[in-house]
């Protein structure tokens, strides 16, 4: 019997910023917003609970006017370290999937980390793995313009 493979992204980058300020660019909605989403896009609301149980959602806007809205719920918090949410967006937000982030110093800063799983199928993996890529360019972007 095959088990069916849950589809996940992974993706590493590197971050010229130590990782206290990185971990606060995720957990810190004023920061957030300047960082978060695709290049067409921008964060018009955030509300973040960082605590255990507690809570998150973000609302982007496209250029285009669309309107999308992602939320979930913190299920491990390492400060400096990792942060673990489910992540649903509100359109369809019976499809829960889990967003792992791992924070790791290296000389040039933050090696960042990010493990999308539990996926509903592969055309939603490659359509955030877009999302994700464009979201670290810009908090990558975020930090080089603010040294």
């Amino acid at each position: 019997m095959n088990e069916a493979v849950i589809p996940s992204l992974t993706m590493v980058r590197r971050i010229k910023a130590a990782p206290a300020a990185v971990f606060e660019a995720w957990i810190r909605p004023e920061i957030l917003a300047r960082w978060w989403g695709p290049h067409h896009t921008m964060v018009h609301t955030a509300e973040i609970d960082a605590r255990v149980g507690g809570n998150f959602r973000i609302s982007l806007v496209e250029d285009s006017g669309a309107r999308h809205t992602v939320s979930g719920t913190y299920a491990e918090i390492v400060p400096e370290q990792r942060l673990v949410f489910s992540w649903a967006w509100e359109a369809t937000a019976e499809l829960v999937s889990r967003v792992t982030v791992t924070f790791r110093p290296v000389p040039e800063g933050t090696e960042v980390t990010l493990v999308h799983d539990r996926f509903a199928n592969e055309a939603t993996a490659t359509r955030h793995r877009r999302g994700w890529t464009e979201s670290f360019e810009r908090l990558a972007a975020s930090f080089e313009t603010a040294a």
